[in-house]
């Protein structure tokens, strides 16, 4: 008599397949955040101890800073363009309160640093914040009830 040998189906060897992917993932998930971590460590190390990388650091920093204003630009560009007829139908009187307090966000973001030196600044700076979410929110309004 012959010898059976049992393959496996073509489903079956699928299936195992799709099983080591699965503890292929697991496995990769948990070494994930200790990897990140390790990462992220040695990085720190390198600013710290290396002599002009503290200077490679802050360079970086500006650069990332440079491409996120220019991504927020870009943002603010493509609402302004796919909002247009929104904006035109709030007249002229709140479309200039929404830009007033649009140039107002800018200038106040910018002097931040130097408000907050002086507690009359603080004070300052929250007034025109304030001044700032009432305008936005007066032209919210207007503009629902448009």
């Amino acid at each position: 008599m012959g010898k059976v040998i049992l393959q496996p189906s073509w489903r079956s060897r699928q299936a195992q397949f799709a099983n080591d992917g699965i503890r292929i993932r697991l496995m990769m998930d948990r070494t994930r955040h200790p990897r990140n971590i390790a990462i992220v460590m040695l990085l720190a190390a390198i600013v710290t101890f290396l002599p002009g990388a503290g200077r490679a650091a802050r360079t970086f920093e500006a650069v990332l800073q440079a491409a996120f204003a220019a991504g927020i630009g870009y943002f603010a560009y493509r609402l302004y363009r796919e909002r247009q007829l929104s904006i035109y139908g709030l007249g002229e009187r709140y479309r200039a309160v929404l830009y007033g307090a649009l140039g107002l966000t800018v200038v106040v973001l910018a002097a931040k640093q130097r408000l907050w030196e002086t507690g009359l600044g603080t004070f300052i700076w929250f007034v025109l914040v304030g001044l700032i979410a009432y305008a936005l929110i007066a032209t919210y309004r207007f503009w629902r009830t448009y």
